[in-house]
């Protein structure tokens, strides 16, 4: 990732794609709801602000997978 992306993001930004790297290692798919529950955020706000990490240059793909219950999203690291 270059230092200039990684600039413009949000800090929720960060968090969100620090915990995907944290996690991706064990896990392939993620639900907005519970990334959002664990970081403190809504589903929405996760949704929102992963389209930003799926459009960036980073060491992790996200690929918007399914809608049950809460977007899902496949994540590989």
């Amino acid at each position: 990732m270059s230092t200039a992306m990684a600039a413009d993001l949000t800090s929720k930004q960060h968090r969100i794609l620090q915990y995907l790297r944290d996690n991706a290692g064990t896990k392939t798919y993620f639900k907005s709801r519970l990334i959002g529950q664990e970081l403190g955020m809504t589903a929405k706000e996760v949704g929102s602000n992963i389209t930003a990490l799926q459009d960036g240059n980073f060491d992790v793909e996200i690929e918007k997978w399914g809608y049950s219950s809460s977007t899902t999203w496949k994540v590989n690291v």
